[in-house]
C-alpha cells in the first residue's frame, strides 16, 4: 500500500505507552498499531479508553516538508476525511467534529492526536495517533459519548480491515496535498462537518453558553459561530466546547 510514493510499513505490537511516542524514530510511511496502550492519550490532558485487543489504535508519521507550519491545519483536514470515510463505508450518519474527532451521530467513535516538528517555517514530521473504537461493548471511563463500531453493527469488524480502508483513503487524500489541490479537500471537510449551520450552545473558555451557529473552519483551523446573526467569533481549539 502506497502514500505517494512510499509503502506504507505496518508494525504490529502487542503493548506500548503511546504508539505515537513508539513511531518517533521511525522513516515516513511507518504504521505502528498496537493491540493496547497504557498512556493512550486525546488532545491536551485526556486519555483514550480501549479495550486490550478491541479497537484500532495506531499511528502514522509523515514528512510533509512542502507544508508550512501555517498551512498544517490541511494534514488535520486530510485526515479526519480518511477517517470518516473508512467508516462511512460500514455506516451512515459519520461527521466531522471539529477539528477531527469522528462522529456517529452525537456520539464519538474516533479520536485523533497529531504532533508535527518544524524546520524552519515548514513541517518536517508529522505523527498523526488516532484511536478507532471498533469491536468495544462497554465504555466504562467517565468519557460523556463513546460508541464503537460493533455498538451501531451489533457485531464485530476486522480492525485489519478498517486499518487497510483508512490507509487507502490516506494515500489519496495525501496526493492531493502533494499536488496542490487543497480546495478538494477543504471543501469536503466543510461538507462533512458536524452541526454544520445548525443552531447549538456552545460553551467559551469563560465558561459563558451561548446560542450560535456554526458557520465555517477557516483554512488555518479556527472555528467561526454566529451570533445573533450578526456577530460572528472566530475561535481556537480549547476556546471553546460543543454542548452535545
Amino acid at each position: 500500500m502506497y502514500f505517494c510514493n512510499v509503502e506504507w510499513k505496518i508494525t504490529h505490537i502487542v503493548e506500548t505507552d503511546s504508539t505515537n511516542q513508539y513511531i518517533k524514530s521511525l522513516k515516513e510511511g511507518n504504521v505502528v498499531v498496537a493491540d493496547y496502550q497504557t498512556a493512550g492519550r486525546g488532545c491536551g490532558t485526556n486519555s483514550w479508553e480501549s479495550e486490550r485487543g478491541k479497537n484500532l489504535l495506531f499511528s502514522m508519521i509523515l514528512h510533509p516538508s512542502d507544508v508550512l507550519a501555517s498551512q498544517q491545519f490541511i494534514l488535520s483536514m486530510a485526515n479526519a476525511l480518511a477517517l470518516r470515510d473508512a467508516l462511512a463505508d460500514y455506516v451512515d450518519d459519520v461527521k466531522i467534529k471539529w477539528p477531527n474527532d469522528i462522529y456517529w451521530k452525537d456520539s464519538k467513535i474516533c479520536g485523533t492526536l497529531i504532533e508535527t516538528t518544524l524546520k524552519g517555517n515548514h513541517i518536517s514530521d508529522c505523527i498523526i495517533g488516532t484511536g478507532f473504537n471498533v469491536n468495544q461493548r462497554v465504555f466504562r471511563s467517565d468519557a460523556p459519548n463513546p460508541v464503537s463500531l460493533f455498538q451501531i453493527l451489533g457485531h464485530e469488524v476486522e480492525c485489519k480491515e478498517v486499518l487497510e480502508k483508512v490507509l487507502a483513503n490516506m494515500s489519496k487524500y495525501m496526493e492531493l496535498v502533494k499536488n496542490g489541490d487543497w480546495e478538494k479537500i477543504r471543501d469536503s471537510y466543510r461538507h462533512h462537518l458536524y452541526r454544520l449551520e445548525e443552531m447549538h450552545y456552545f460553551r467559551f473558555g469563560d465558561g459563558t453558553e451561548k446560542y450560535c451557529k456554526l458557520v465555517n473552519v477557516t483554512d488555518d483551523g479556527h472555528l467561526e459561530l454566529l451570533h445573533d446573526n450578526r456577530e460572528i467569533y472566530r475561535l481556537a481549539f480549547k476556546e471553546v466546547q460543543f454542548i452535545i
